[in-house]
């Protein structure tokens, strides 16, 4: 069976911002006649905030936080408790101490069932902010930077690059990757703007040899591709 997983942030969606109206109601059309899922490093409130309800109840199945909190319309069927260790916490918030970029907004540690978002300007940060550290970010490498070096210091933990201003941390091995067992014999069209190694929908990615990684740069990529 063919089966069509995508990513929210950068790929159905702009980054932490509402679906396009028009693009909303042409890919519910779409999910009418074809098997959708969504895996995201977002939870569950935040996903209905950004797509919309229509497009996250019909999806056949919905992973939330990289598959740690896995929805069917509004049935969580699974959850997984992982918290991350105090050392790690603190050796965060040293980085953030440190960093170079000059502005904080507060929230730069948001706990999400199974994993962690990590991010210097912070969760609180406006569009403008959230611009400001993502220009400055691809000109520094900060990000990848820095889950390089909590990879090399926490063994099994894994801190990979997501959305624009983010890092998301979780157990080796509960990543977006651990959905795959979901699609055995089927052939997966995935579409995710991080595919690329380091960023968080690589390791799903890498798994997918029954069927088509589409690397997208925008939701407006996915539209075309779609559509194509």
């Amino acid at each position: 069976m063919v089966k069509f997983v995508f990513d929210v942030d950068g790929t159905l969606t702009p980054s932490r911002q509402l679906m396009d109206a028009e693009f909303q109601s042409w890919f519910i059309r779409f999910q009418e006649n074809n098997a959708t899922y969504l895996v995201t490093g977002s939870d569950r409130i935040k996903t209905l905030e950004q797509v919309g309800s229509h497009v996250y109840n019909f999806a056949h199945r919905v992973y939330n936080c990289s598959g740690n909190s896995v929805w069917e319309q509004d049935k969580e069927i699974y959850c997984n408790d992982w918290k991350l260790p105090q050392e790690a916490e603190e050796w965060l918030r040293e980085e953030l101490e440190i960093s170079k970029f000059p502005l904080r907004t507060g929230l730069h540690i948001e706990d999400r069932p199974g994993m962690v978002n990590f991010s210097v300007v912070g969760r609180n940060a406006t569009l403008g902010e959230r611009k400001l550290y993502a220009e400055w970010d691809n000109k520094s490498e900060e990000r990848y930077t820095i889950a390089k070096a909590f990879m090399e210091k926490f063994p099994g933990i894994l801190a990979l690059v997501a959305g624009e201003t983010g890092i998301d941390i979780f157990p080796e091995g509960m990543d977006k990757g651990q959905i795959i067992k979901d699609f055995e014999g089927d052939y997966v069209h995935f579409f995710g703007d991080k595919t690329e190694k380091g960023g968080n929908d690589y390791p799903l990615a890498k798994l997918i040899t029954n069927g088509e990684v589409h690397s997208v740069q925008s939701w407006e990529d996915t539209w075309s591709l779609l559509r194509k």
